[in-house]
């Protein structure tokens, strides 16, 4: 039975005539809603399943309550909500609060850090509080929130009839996701190949102050202001990621990992054109020293106290293919002509180096 509603609730059709199923069922205060009150265009598994919720709910004798849904249900409507609609949604109770939380979270966990949060709440504590209502399109708002009123003028079973129901406070998490649906709170986080992917920064993710565009679902970035201010559009979800370490863009990252690296090993070392300029992570691989031949068995590189880093998107023989660090005592090292090299994060888990290889260049680059 759960599989054959699973794919009923797969269907389009089905959410067609089930929508103005839950229209009626809160609008009339108990679900009275039968199969001749159906709609006479909703199809008859549509009608069948609505049925059945309803024997079950006349068979408890309570008041509905969306939470009374069965759980895929509630998941899949859930799913199909707006953001402002589940943060009036999370007002209802602290069930629903959760679970509309998580939702969002799940949208934004990827891009968002610690960070972003903290400059939220210093945005709160400034006095600068953006009204939840401060929309681009302050229409569309309010005609979400008017579609969700049956929805919050319940209370669920789970609470008590003169118990008040969780308030959206503006300094609240939920404040904070809307906010960033809305596009008018930049937050920090870093995009992969910047300015379009351009060819001097393939293979590197630099940190920028970002705003969403929930209209093509895509972002804008401005990067920092050295020697001038960039900035890039139409930025896609695939491009982006939270930081994976605190250090600032212009602070020289800790290195701990030198002492394991071996041949083979994916790292992402900091790179800048200038002591003016802001760092960047670039992806590399470990490579062999020039007298070894590769060959596991006798290979030593491990135990060399320079560590060769290769970045193979360059053709051999470019200036930028190769570079060298030392693994005791390693600071920024290069100079005007070829950039800076910095600090050294060893990559460990799958994902990360996945991401990388996704974004390999279809060209090896001059």
């Amino acid at each position: 039975m759960k599989s054959e509603v699973k794919m009923m609730l797969l269907r389009p059709w089905f959410w067609e005539g089930f929508s103005s199923f839950l229209v009626s069922w809160f609008n009339k205060g108990r679900f009275s809603v039968s199969v001749i009150q159906a709609p006479s265009k909703m199809r008859l598994e549509t009608v069948i399943l609505c049925s059945q919720v309803q024997e079950i709910v006349e068979e408890e004798g309570e008041e509905p309550s969306l939470l009374d849904l069965p759980e895929l249900a509630l998941e899949c409507v859930l799913e199909r909500l707006s953001p402002a609609e589940l943060c009036s949604m999370a007002g209802v109770c602290n069930s629903l609060r959760d679970r509309c939380r998580s939702h969002l979270k799940h949208k934004w966990g990827r891009v968002i850090c610690e960070a972003a949060y903290k400059k939220w709440q210093c945005h709160i504590a400034s006095g600068k509080r953006p009204s939840l209502l401060d929309q681009r399109n302050p229409k569309v708002f309010f005609g979400s929130l008017i579609s969700m009123w049956p929805f919050s003028w319940y209370k669920p079973k789970c609470e008590s009839v003169n118990k008040p129901t969780t308030c959206l406070t503006v300094d609240s998490i939920m404040a904070f996701y809307l906010s960033l649906e809305s596009g008018k709170f930049w937050f920090p986080a870093q995009v992969y190949n910047r300015e379009n992917g351009h060819v001097g920064f393939m293979l590197s993710c630099y940190d920028a102050q970002l705003s969403y565009d929930s209209k093509t679902d895509t972002f804008q970035a401005r990067y920092p202001p050295f020697p001038r201010r960039s900035i890039e559009e139409s930025i896609h979800w695939d491009r982006l990621r939270a930081p994976p370490v605190g250090t600032p863009a212009n602070v020289l990252h800790t290195s701990d990992c030198l002492n394991d690296l071996k041949p083979g090993d994916h790292i992402e070392i900091q790179w800048r054109k200038s002591r003016e300029f802001p760092y960047g992570w670039w992806y590399a691989v470990v490579g062999h020293q020039e007298l070894c031949d590769g060959n596991e068995n006798r290979c030593l590189c491990r135990y060399n106290e320079k560590v060769v880093l290769e970045f193979s998107q360059y053709t051999p023989g470019s200036r930028w293919r190769q570079t060298i660090v030392n693994r005791k005592g390693h600071r920024e090292v290069g100079n005007e002509a070829g950039g800076f090299y910095g600090g050294i994060r060893k990559l460990s888990e799958e994902e990360e180096i996945s991401k990388w290889k996704r974004l390999w260049p279809k060209q090896i680059i001059d």
